[in-house]
């Protein structure tokens, strides 16, 4: 039986024969035609190519003073472009080559390749070297972020200092302008040499993938070698960036330009910084973000005798740049650990022919000094803290004698300070920590309390070697009882030394201030501003290193001994009577009434008492207050009358005193063949010189040139001349 599909067969076979030599023709031409649009598309294409290329070349060579050689460009696939080798040449150095690469890798879309505005993506360098060079008089590289054209975008007016905005702002601009969207840097080597520097950058991958950064480098700065890793993400179009640099292999990352320039180590594990805003308006640049470390340790001899570690910290910052200033604003926040402070602080520098200088009047002679016209306005208030969360954000190796104390109650820490070299008395500064219901439960390191009690103290000298050891207590049989002192030679030291030691709280603010005036001025410590709280606990608690933390160390330890109460204050003068130096391995009151009078503590006259409350300050050089006859100098004469006169004033002695006060001291001690060291020829009376302000610089106390007898400070210098008047 014959059915329909029986039938289709003869009909397709008679179809298939019929058209078959006509589908194969056009199945031919087909192919060809594609082929032939294949061809033409791939001659194109390349044509386009090389056409592109030259559009980049031109583009480039525009914008920078370079010329641009690229090597020859193939499509390795529909929209892979592989270029052997490219070199970038500044014109003002045409031997001198910044980068050069043996193969760049990039895609490329071909339809904006058909459009006429090329796009390029997914920049890959391979064996790249980029040779940054600077010499005294040029350099290879500063075309890249230097503006074209006769101005700037912010006018430069070099009488008003640097214009810190415009230079970060460029800084900033041609860093992110420059930053690719897909890029990876293989085996790429950056190296930098000039008068003062030398850098060599090892980077084996360094990739950017939809802003994602990732990548390792081995650099190796001024002799200083790191290790680090690379992580982060930027958004070139809006200036934002998030990175995070650690050290690999568990090694730290140590800042070579600080160690160079400061002799100062600076490391860290981890650094993590952002930034999310920029704002350039009315020549002032707003910038915002974010920095923080991890386990930060600096170390420089001047700073600490050990590392000072900062486990954790970090700061969100508002900055702001600007003509010759820059200042961190309102709304900065820096965080120790869990403890907050907020800072305000500006730093300017007037125009040139605006700075004051004199030597009396700011220590600057010339008005290119750094000093000059130099204006700091700061204002540090941390939040409200807990007290073991206070104890916990100090950092470590900075306060040894309080690791592991512990309290109650809350701190909160505020700062002033407004410094303006032209006019430098009007300098203000005020510093402390405002307590609430707070109190020690548990010492340090050191028990603070064994100034309430018998111990045994050990004398140092300079240089850090031990002197001798003794007790502090009545084991002790050169210990003296407070009520066991003369009260002359107290009130001559309190009235010297600390004239408010019975009413303040461990500081004197106004004297530290004048203290601080009188160095600048002489570019010197001329002038210290210890209280007798802060010498006792320099010498009970503290090394003899003069180092910045322990100064900040000895003025905590001062405060928490002041503000807690824990020792009374005629305990801690009659501590300080015992322990402190009065001459060669002479240690406390019972020596020295000895040394120097061969008798007690308790039968001390006026002008005795004075003498020894006048080599306090440098006690070694006991006998410079005597010519070699014996007889008392000019210098000291001026200092015993001062404070004789002052103690008048406070009623601490009586006119009869001051009036039957005498110069002529004998020193029936061992100290007399120190002091007295020759004899004169003849008997004729010696006539000595007028008490004057006008003596040889000695080891005195000026008081502030006597004008306030309740700001006494130490002093290393004579009062000072009347000041001649500023010069503009």
């Amino acid at each position: 039986m014959a059915g329909p599909a029986a039938l289709s067969f003869p009909l397709l076979a008679r179809v298939t024969s019929a058209t078959k030599k006509k589908i194969a023709i056009g199945l031919g031409i087909l192919v060809v035609l594609l082929g032939v649009a294949l061809g033409v598309f791939l001659l194109k294409r390349q044509e386009l190519l090389t056409y592109a290329l030259q559009q980049v070349k031109a583009k480039v060579e525009r914008k920078y003073p370079v010329a641009l050689t690229l090597g020859p460009a193939r499509f390795t696939d529909l929209n892979t472009v592989q270029i052997d080798g490219m070199s970038l040449v500044p014109k003002a150095q045409p031997t001198d080559t910044l980068l050069k690469a043996r193969l760049m890798t990039v895609s490329l879309s071909v339809r904006s390749l058909f459009a006429g505005r090329p796009v390029f993506s997914n920049l890959e360098i391979s064996d790249a070297r980029l040779t940054a060079r600077k010499t005294a008089h040029s350099d290879n590289y500063s075309f890249l972020y230097k503006k074209k054209g006769k101005q700037p975008e912010v006018p430069r007016d070099t009488t008003k200092g640097t214009n810190y905005a415009l230079l970060a702002n460029q800084l900033l601009e041609a860093s992110f302008d420059n930053v690719p969207g897909q890029a990876d840097f293989r085996n790429f080597l950056v190296t930098y040499n000039s008068p003062r520097h030398q850098a060599r950058i090892t980077m084996p991958r360094l990739a950017i993938e939809d802003g994602d950064i990732n990548g390792q480098l081995t650099a190796v700065i001024d002799s200083v070698e790191n290790r680090v890793g690379v992580q982060g993400h930027i958004e070139p179009g809006d200036y934002a960036l998030a990175a995070e640099v650690f050290g690999l292999n568990r090694r730290p990352v140590t800042l070579p330009y600080v160690l160079r320039r400061y002799g100062a180590r600076v490391q860290f594990d981890t650094l993590r910084f952002s930034l999310t805003d920029k704002d350039l308006a009315d020549d002032e640049l707003t910038v915002r973000g974010t920095a923080s470390a991890a386990n930060f340790i600096v170390n420089h001899p001047k700073l600490s005798d050990r590392d000072v570690r900062f486990p954790r910290g970090g700061i969100d910052f508002v900055a702001r740049l600007g003509q010759a200033f820059v200042a961190l604003d309102k709304g900065t926040k820096v965080t120790l650990n869990r403890m907050e402070f907020f800072p305000v602080i500006s730093i300017r520098k007037l125009p040139l022919n605006q700075r004051v200088v004199g030597r009396e009047v700011n220590g600057v002679r010339n008005r290119r000094e750094a000093l000059a016209g130099l204006q700091v306005k700061a204002d540090i208030q941390s939040a409200e803290t807990a007290a073991n969360t206070f104890f916990a954000a100090l950092p470590e190796g900075m306060f040894n004698t309080l690791e592991g104390m512990q309290g109650e109650g809350t701190l909160t820490y505020k700062m002033h300070l407004a410094l303006d070299m032209n006019q430098l008395d009007s300098l203000q500064f005020s510093s402390g920590l405002t307590p609430k219901n707070f109190r020690i439960t548990r010492m340090g390191a050191e028990d603070l309390n064994k100034l309430n009690e018998e111990f045994r103290y050990t004398a140092y000298n300079d240089k850090g070697d031990s002197i001798k050891t003794f007790a502090v207590g009545p084991s002790n049989p050169e210990f003296v009882r407070y009520d066991e002192v003369s009260p002359y030679l107290k009130a001559a030291i309190m009235t010297a030394e600390d004239p408010r030691f019975l009413t303040h709280r461990g500081f004197m603010e106004k004297a530290f201030v004048k203290s601080a005036i009188q160095n600048i001025k002489e570019k010197r410590f001329a002038r210290g501003g210890s209280t007798i709280s802060m010498q006792l606990v320099k010498n009970v608690f503290l090394t003899r290193q003069k180092t910045v933390t322990r100064k900040i160390e000895e003025a905590l330890i001062v405060w928490l001994l002041e503000n807690t109460r824990l020792v009374p204050k005629e305990r801690m003068f009659e501590v300080y009577l015992n322990i402190i130096e009065w001459g060669p391995k002479i240690y406390g009151a019972s020596e020295a009434s000895k040394f120097y009078f061969d008798k007690q503590p308790a039968n001390l006259n006026l002008s005795e008492s004075l003498y020894l409350a006048s080599i306090i300050p440098r006690p070694k050089y006991f006998s410079r207050s005597f010519n070699q006859y014996g007889e008392m100098r000019s210098s000291a004469r001026y200092f015993h009358h001062l404070i004789a006169d002052l103690m008048v004033r406070k009623g601490l002695i009586g006119q009869n005193d001051r009036e039957t006060l005498t110069y002529n001291l004998s020193f029936p001690g061992r100290a007399h063949g120190s002091i007295f060291r020759a004899v004169r020829p003849d008997t004729t009376r010696t006539v000595l010189a007028a008490d004057s302000s006008q003596f040889e610089p000695l080891n005195l106390i000026d008081l502030l040139g006597g004008q306030a007898p309740d700001e006494g400070v130490n002093t290393n210098t004579a009062p000072p001349a009347e000041e001649p008047k500023p010069k503009q």
